[in-house]
């Protein structure tokens, strides 16, 4: 299923670049400029444009389908899973537990003595 989305996703990509490039520029850009065509004046405009807006929303959710299905089946991750300060392993647990650790064996450190007043 994974492989027809992405074949379809690609399709969309293709086919919305080629729409993009097609359009009129209006300030010179990568557009084909003025001229006469197959299309011209707001038929072409409009057309064009719906294409742009269709194939736009279909790649939005041809791209938001292809991330959840990448997702199925993994476990939520923490991004603090696995640190360690430097030079040091990685001890089983979290950050939190880490730094728990950490404070339980460090001495209290000495509060900083006050200013002299004037």
């Amino acid at each position: 299923m994974q492989t027809i989305l992405i074949t379809f996703h690609l399709i969309i990509v293709v086919a919305l670049v080629g729409v993009v490039l097609l359009q009129r520029s209006e300030g010179g850009a990568l557009g084909i400029g003025g001229g006469g065509g197959l299309m011209t004046g707001r038929g072409q405009a409009n057309a064009l444009t719906r294409a742009t807006a269709i194939l736009g929303t279909l790649f939005f959710i041809t791209s938001l389908a292809l991330t959840v299905m990448a997702n199925i089946g993994r476990a939520p991750k923490s991004i603090f899973d696995g640190v360690a300060p430097a030079g040091q392993s990685a001890p089983a647990g979290n950050v939190l537990d880490q730094l728990k650790q950490i404070e339980q064996q460090a001495p209290a450190a000495p509060s900083a003595p006050e200013p002299p007043r004037q």
